[in-house]
């Protein structure tokens, strides 16, 4: 019964920003760590940004270090990924998630970790 929902994707230009927002009508999002994670056509899914529920911890992926924030309000029971500076590779879906197992970040995500995956929302970089 429970499924996030991802919103913000779009067709931007390289060095173009997305905002994208995660929510899950229903669900409180304050006692786990949220992952944002994308797949492209052909890829396996992949982690690109994680945050903990109150320390502060947080991961980003190599590839969107210095490009790609990542933030939340509990309050707004909503986490956020802002991505700049985009590239025609961030090209995918990208889906966010709850850690079921752990509220801090201490590296990169393991997927078996995570659960109420939405339907993703499709960031398209492309001149």
């Amino acid at each position: 019964q429970v499924q996030f929902v991802e919103s913000g994707g779009g067709l931007v230009q390289p060095g173009g920003s997305l905002r994208l927002s995660c929510a899950a009508p229903g669900f409180t999002l304050d006692y786990y760590a949220i992952g944002w994670f994308r797949q492209a056509p052909g890829r396996e899914r992949e982690g690109v940004s994680c945050i903990g529920s109150h320390d502060g911890s947080t991961y980003y992926a190599d590839s969107v270090k210095g490009r790609f924030t990542i933030s939340r309000d509990n309050a707004r029971n909503t986490v956020w990924l802002e991505m700049n500076n985009l590239k025609p590779e961030d090209t995918a879906v990208y889906f966010c998630a709850a850690n079921l197992m752990r509220s801090r970040v201490a590296g990169a995500p393991v997927l078996g970790e995570y659960a109420y995956w939405g339907q993703g929302t499709q960031v398209t970089v492309s001149s």
